[in-house]
């Protein structure tokens, strides 16, 4: 049984790895952003922004040494690719929740929780296809 785990980790690790990471990732967003906004009562927009720097940051560290191991020697390069493509998904992510919010009138933290699987599904595709690619 034991062995069929790890097998099936193996096989699937960079998914289940960011899974992982991408669950915690938005934990991050999610807790920060509920904190600038209840806690600190900053206006939601600038709330995202400021739990995406925060997540974004962790998002890249945990994607780049266990998600897609990158050994690239082209840091520079590969950074900035995967700042660029997370600021593709914040642009999404104010999108929704300026609809969701001023618009439709739905609770910004539950559109916040909503808007995070766009993202994290937009974020896999971009980090596998354009920032961490072994190719």
């Amino acid at each position: 049984m034991l062995n069929k785990l790890l097998n099936l980790y193996k096989k699937y690790k960079e998914i289940i790895n960011y899974l992982i990471f991408g669950v915690l990732t938005t934990l991050i967003s999610i807790v920060t952003y509920a904190i600038f906004t209840k806690v600190f009562h900053i206006d939601y927009l600038i709330s995202n922004v400021l739990s995406w720097i925060i997540a974004v940051l962790f998002a890249y560290i945990t994607n780049k040494i266990y998600v897609f191991e990158s050994k690239s020697k082209k840091n520079i390069k590969e950074i900035t690719s995967f700042f660029f493509f997370r600021v593709v998904s914040l642009i999404i992510e104010m999108i929704i929740l300026y609809i969701f919010v001023d618009i439709l009138h739905i609770d910004d933290l539950v559109t916040k929780i909503i808007a995070q699987i766009i993202v994290i599904v937009s974020n896999y595709v971009f980090s596998k296809v354009f920032v961490f690619n072994k190719n």
